[in-house]
């Protein structure tokens, strides 16, 4: 059974896997020109994304795990074959999403992109900062990443909105609205945190309404998929200040051109899709790769974690 292994830190996989499953090939690769032939053996492929071109060689293929949440860059490729299983990293990435999604709050109540300007040029400026604390926030995808969010909030003593097509009991959310209700949730809340995955359903779903509808001392937060808000939307109501801000993690075009106005804008932080990344990545993504992989050998595959329909 051959294992390719096609992610920056490659190695890292290769050496954690092959001491316990030493029946396996194990082949690390970097980037796609150190992959060589090695592809057309692959039975099973762990990466982030990987080219057309690629995976028209992969004949052989018959599972990838993505070492990621959303699989969408991996669905979209043309020569994807149907009977290749595909299965997600769901579910490791609530901590540091969700302390990524603080930090941006945070440093937004705080004007801290203000003080890093000032302390730049030794300027001594002081104004009252605004509390998280009776502030209200709605969370745009309450999965594993908007629970955990959640839990966050109300440990900060915050009321907290879920928006999404499922409604769970949760003690960590005081009300759920379905999509159909954003405008109205819009209204209400200091704080529009997006961490939905883009599907056709959502794609644009935070549109020039959501964001009109927004109180101008309030601030959005995109750590889902840029698709899912309209950006040249978002750019007029920031430049007019109809909302306060924002904390960016995900755009429609990655990496962000040079020229976008978002990395000229005060009010907004700009970051460069990095929310789900954490300097012990590697250990959290294999707690779901090993035993997939321990299923996979058996002939398990039906029972594989996190199984993606597409």
């Amino acid at each position: 059974m051959n294992l390719l292994i096609l992610e920056h830190r490659a190695e890292k996989y290769k050496e954690a896997l092959s001491p316990k499953f030493p029946g396996v090939v194990i082949h690390a690769a970097a980037e796609e020109v150190e992959v060589g032939k090695f592809i057309e053996e692959t039975d099973i492929l762990l990466t982030i994304r990987i080219s057309d071109d690629l995976i028209k060689k992969a004949s052989k293929l018959k599972w990838i795990h993505a070492l990621t949440t959303g699989v969408d860059y991996i669905v979209n490729l043309p020569s994807l074959r149907k009977e290749v299983i595909l299965t997600s990293t769901r579910g490791i990435h609530g901590p540091q999403v969700s302390e990524m999604a603080f930090l941006f709050m945070l440093a937004l109540n705080r004007n801290l992109p203000q003080v890093t300007r000032n302390q730049d040029k030794g300027v001594w400026e002081r104004w009252p900062g605004k509390l998280l604390w009776k502030k209200k926030v709605a969370i745009l995808g309450v999965g594993v990443i908007g629970e955990e969010i959640a839990r966050k909030c109300k440990a900060f003593g915050m009321e907290v909105l879920g928006v999404d097509i499922i409604r769970r009991k949760l003690d960590c959310v005081d009300a759920f609205y379905g999509p159909e209700d954003m405008v109205k949730v819009a209204k209400e809340v200091d704080y529009l945190v997006i961490v939905a995955p883009n599907t056709p359903e959502t794609e644009k779903i935070v549109d020039s309404k959501v964001l009109s509808a927004m109180k101008p001392t309030a601030f959005l937060l995109n750590l889902g998929r840029g698709e899912l808000v309209d950006e040249e939307a978002l750019i007029r109501v920031l430049k007019s200040g109809k909302i306060a801000g924002a904390g960016l993690d995900t755009y429609w075009q990655e990496p962000l051109p040079k020229e976008h106005p978002f990395w000229g804008m005060k009010n907004v932080i700009v970051s460069p899709h990095m929310a789900g990344m954490s300097d012990i990545y590697v250990e959290q993504a294999l707690t779901i790769f090993e035993e997939n992989l321990r299923r996979f050998i058996k002939g398990e595959k039906e029972n594989l974690l996190n199984i993606i329909k597409w």
